[in-house]
């Protein structure tokens, strides 16, 4: 298989690759990547010098090539891996950014955080960029003070919906925390954003004791959870939708995560050691509940896997949805390696017909979820298994589903169906579409990832996990990270100084009021949504 990927990701590779890399004509950072390629692990070895030129041409004009299943390839605008960025980020008169989660007008936590995390290793080619991501930072520490048990908010700081789910607040925090270690700056270290940390360890303490100190009410069945598991409750999962059980093991994962991280900011950025102790108190907990009640021997399963959720008395739903944080995503957010036992027959399970939403069809086979109609495969379960594989096969052939059932524009649909991928909910979810750009950018490019955690998973004795490349040539892969920088560098351009390109298409629907089951529309027949800030 490794010289089907070689032959379908030449295609005139040294000719194409000078060209690309010498005559681009684009601005371009000095500082960038020159990828060495040792033993499949690859690094970042020198700043990459791109020689400029008088009339850059534009970005579109160069294609980044993908290659697929099947001895095929396709090209891809590069401008692409930046939609998000430039359509659904917004400069507000206040200083801070506010993101809406594509086709939806409103901002969640989770989303527009996750949204941010794969551009922030640009940010120190383009200081503009660092303004803008402290702006989604210092916008989200706002949004927690309004009501740290919503997820999603208005522009003007309005809760557009209060669903408790506990992973919502660990996503800004974490952002955070990649944003201070790929940049050293201080800057995020505002009176907002300390009060989001305290303000987020608050409320997941409380929720820790939520029988006896949580005012959060919601219509949901009556359900009782073991109070002494040390987990946090939670009423909804990270696809909206209501528990089963209140112990969501995915969520306890992530927020664990950003426990440890919350520990270390408090001190970097304030000097608050009782912020962090309590901090690392409560994760230590939560990695002790997930240990004892979050896991079972479970021999049809493959042996110790990991349950979805529980109630801490002995009830386990054993399934995965397509929404991160899953199961399948672990070593992805930090929490163990891609080949940790438990976590392999995890994902066994959660990859196969044991699992209720996992779905497979004609033209795809991947994880679904609740909130979207059965049958229904979400591209980001698919980018979820690419991310966390341990093979170039098994990523390409991830690459290859989504690049035959995406759009015409190459933008990533919330859910299509298995048996009829024309079938689809939500026509650009701007979520996916940031972690398919990540995805691109560590497969073609070898742009390393940038960890969860300090340098090691939460499980000890295990190293963090690093995403397979389909495209093998260190030549190549240089020449992906040039085409890359050249495409945001013009779409900077063009977009005079904003994160927002003028006139970017955007649709407005409620998620809700549940998702909406849509067929392909052309360009033409989407409604304009303009940059309200300048």
């Amino acid at each position: 298989m490794t010289n089907e990927f070689r032959a379908a990701t030449r295609l005139g590779a040294a000719d194409r690759a000078r060209e690309r890399a010498w005559g681009m004509g684009a601005e371009l950072p000095q500082e960038g990547r020159v990828i060495a390629w040792i033993a499949h692990i690859r690094k970042i070895a020198a700043a990459l010098v791109v020689v400029l030129a008088l009339s850059p041409p534009p970005a579109s004009s160069q294609s980044l090539i993908v290659p697929l299943t099947g001895h095929r390839a396709r090209s891809i605008e590069p401008a692409s891996l930046f939609h998000t960025l430039f359509s659904d980020f917004f400069s507000e008169r206040d200083g801070t950014t506010y993101v809406q989660t594509g086709d939806i007008p409103a901002m969640w936590l989770r989303d527009s955080s996750a949204q941010t995390i794969p551009y922030v290793r640009f940010v120190s080619g383009y200081p503009i960029l660092a303004v803008r991501l402290l702006g989604v930072i210092e916008r989200n520490a706002r949004n927690v003070a309004a009501d740290p048990h919503a997820n999603a908010f208005t522009a003007n700081y309005r809760v557009w919906e209060r669903k408790w789910e506990a992973d919502s607040p660990a996503w800004p925090v974490l952002l955070a925390w990649i944003f201070r270690q790929q940049t050293g700056t201080r800057a995020l270290f505002t009176a907002a954003f300390h009060r989001e940390l305290r303000t987020s360890v608050e409320v997941w303490r409380c929720e820790q004791l939520h029988a006896r100190c949580s005012s959060y009410h919601a219509d949901l069945p009556a359900e009782t959870s073991n109070p002494d598991t040390g987990m946090v409750w939670t009423a909804y999962r990270p696809s909206d939708d209501a528990v089963r059980y209140h112990f969501n093991i995915p969520q306890e994962v992530i927020v664990a995560i950003a426990l440890r991280a919350v520990a270390v900011l408090a001190v970097e950025g304030y000097n608050d050691r009782n912020l962090a102790n309590e901090a690392n108190s409560m994760a230590s907990q939560i990695e002790d509940g997930v240990e004892l009640y979050g896991r079972a021997w479970r021999p049809e399963l493959g042996g110790w896997v990991y349950a979805y959720e529980t109630d801490g008395y002995g009830a386990q739903l054993f399934a995965d949805d397509a929404n991160i944080p899953d199961l399948t995503a672990l070593p992805y957010i930090g929490w163990c390696s891609a080949t940790d036992p438990v976590y392999l027959d995890t994902r066994g399970m959660a990859l196969s017909s044991a699992n209720p939403w996992y779905y497979k069809g004609i033209y795809a086979s991947g994880l679904g979820s609740e909130h979207t109609p059965p049958g229904y495969v979400w591209p980001l379960g698919i980018v979820g298994r690419a991310l966390t594989a341990t093979s170039s096969q098994e990523v390409a052939a991830s690459v290859t589903t989504l690049a035959e059932t995406d759009s015409k524009d190459g933008l990533i649909h919330e859910s299509f169906n298995a048996g009829a991928y024309w079938a689809f909910t939500r026509a650009e979810f701007g979520w996916a579409n940031a972690l398919y750009a990540e995805l691109l950018f560590r497969t073609l490019a070898g742009f390393s990832a940038m960890p969860f955690t300090s340098g090691t998973p939460v499980l000890p004795f295990e190293p963090l996990s690093s995403t397979p490349v389909i495209v093998i040539e260190p030549i190549l892969q240089l020449d992906n990270t040039t085409l890359i920088y050249a495409a945001l560098n013009q779409l900077l351009i063009e977009a005079g100084g904003r994160t927002i390109v003028p006139g970017a298409p955007g649709m407005v629907m409620s998620r809700s009021a549940g998702s909406v089951r849509r067929t392909r529309r052309s360009p033409a027949q989407n409604r304009l949504r303009r940059n309200p800030a300048t």
